[in-house]
């Protein structure tokens, strides 16, 4: 298997050229590295028509049955860690320890959604009737993954979506389509034909699986703006939608925190994956009493982490994936620039080939400019100084997203209650970013529509189905 050419996407369990490609860059350099099939609306047709043939059959299976196939599918993409991680550092620029992390993580996410198990509640079970309500599937899903986290954000939905019962078309980004094209030919032999099919296609192909009639169900994680385009999309046939949208994360640090210490988890709480993570802090909240140590050790920190090409040794973070996003990264630098905020490092173009931007941290910018308000979704950080905490929860709380945040202190009880009152899906205490395949996940206000993990996330995948029987015993003393 070629890990470096040859991308076609699985369609009823074939590999499929298709009639037309598109080129895909490598962001640390802008050049090509591949051309991925440009599906059409006739392949899109041919995939959902497979997947809608695969379904009676997938969905008659014992749920332990449909185990087996997500473990067999995790432990092959074990086996392939090497070259996928390569191909995704490739085409997504993050760091190789990351991309292991990205593929790896697809992997474990499998097998932890395949632990859980639908639930059947008995309504009544008495002399006259019994009733019960179980889970059954919704058909055919349109799983739309985003270019951050290609692989794990795909197991996302590929997990409880085919162990509730249900067969998928998956659709990469246009930006990293071709690592999710090798997991098809990877896991081709492995899954019955058309239970799991991944097409790849450009802004068009999107659109045509929101409207398509023959999806039941939409899965998306992408930006708020996209998300409510989905759910308008979808809303024609009333799919079932779960969607998975940006964030504005705050991280508020209480004055008792080991400052040294605490230094370079914060960072990582922002700068991981270049900033380029929907639950990434994007606000950090420092207290007075400490606002300075703090934010010098951060900066002490970030100059001592190597920035460049994912591929070479010893780099921490990557470039940009895409020009879009490397655009709207400056536009937001050069309004604070114009704005007259104070800027402690970066805040410059880099001028090397490949969408780099430095690590920018900006010193206490005003609660309603854009870099605050705005999500980010790179390099950049503006540090915020507060004395009330009551004050600093009403400043984290005043934004339309609600998908994740984060407090940081010593007194833990404290930290928790602080944590009670942020209107976020997660919030996290000394910690951000741990995610489980067994506890919900899902964002407030804008940040998304419903859940995705946990029993919560495997439900998502089902409609409920009450069934009712009336008893003889009734019938006869009647």
């Amino acid at each position: 298997m070629q890990f470096d050419s040859d991308y076609r996407m699985l369609i009823g369990g074939k590999l499929e050229t298709g009639s037309a490609s598109f080129d895909v860059l490598n962001p640390a350099n802008e050049q090509v590295i591949g051309q991925a099939p440009d599906a059409t609306p006739e392949d899109l047709d041919r995939a959902v028509a497979a997947a809608r043939a695969a379904f009676p059959a997938w969905s008659a299976l014992p749920i332990e049955k449909r185990r087996e196939y997500l473990n067999a599918m995790a432990q092959a993409i074990l086996a392939n860690i090497d070259p996928l991680k390569r191909l995704l550092t490739s085409e997504q620029g993050k760091p190789h320890a990351d991309a292991e992390a990205d593929v790896g993580g697809a992997a474990f996410w499998l097998m932890g959604a395949s632990s859980l198990d639908l639930p059947v509640v008995v309504n009544e079970d008495s002399d006259e009737r019994y009733s019960e309500t179980r889970r059954v599937p919704l058909g055919v899903v349109g799983a739309i993954a985003p270019w951050n986290f290609p692989l794990i954000l795909a197991a996302f939905k590929i997990g409880p979506g085919l162990l509730a019962g249900n067969t998928m078309v998956l659709k990469p980004s246009p930006f990293t389509p071709l690592t999710t094209l090798k997991l098809g030919e990877i896991i081709k032999d492995i899954l019955p034909a058309g239970v799991l099919n991944i097409i790849s296609g450009g802004d068009n192909l999107g659109p045509w699986m929101t409207s398509h009639p023959d999806i039941d169900k939409v899965s998306f994680t992408g930006s708020t703006a996209t998300g409510k385009k989905v759910m308008q999309s979808a809303s024609a046939t009333l799919k079932r939608v779960t969607l998975e949208l940006g964030g504005n994360d705050p991280a508020i640090v209480m004055p008792d925190v080991d400052v040294e210490k605490v230094a370079e988890q914060l960072f990582w709480a922002a700068f991981g994956n270049n900033g380029q993570i929907c639950i990434a802090t994007k606000r950090m909240y420092v207290h007075k009493d400490i606002y300075e140590p703090l934010r010098d050790a951060i900066v002490a920190y970030a100059k001592t982490v190597k920035i460049g090409d994912g591929s070479e040794q010893g780099t921490r973070l990557g470039p940009i994936n895409n020009r879009p996003q490397y655009e709207r990264v400056l536009d937001l630098i050069r309004d604070a620039k114009e704005k007259g905020y104070t800027f402690l490092m970066g805040g410059e173009k880099s001028d090397v080939p490949g969408y780099f931007i430095p690590v920018t941290i900006l010193d206490n910018p005003p609660e309603d400019s854009r870099i605050v308000q705005e999500e980010q979704f790179g390099p950049v950080l503006p540090l915020l100084k507060f004395d009330d905490y009551d004050d600093v929860v009403a400043r984290a709380n005043a934004t339309e997203y609600g998908l994740g945040g984060s407090i940081w202190g010593n007194d833990e009880d404290k930290a928790f209650e602080i944590a009670k009152r942020i209107q976020s899906g997660t919030v996290w205490v000394n910690e951000v970013q741990h995610l489980s395949p067994t506890a919900a996940f899902g964002g407030l206000k804008q940040s998304g529509l419903g859940v995705e993990g946990g029993e919560e996330g495997l439900l998502e995948y089902t409609n409920a189905q009450t069934l009712v029987r009336k008893k003889r015993a009734a019938e006869s003393a009647g």
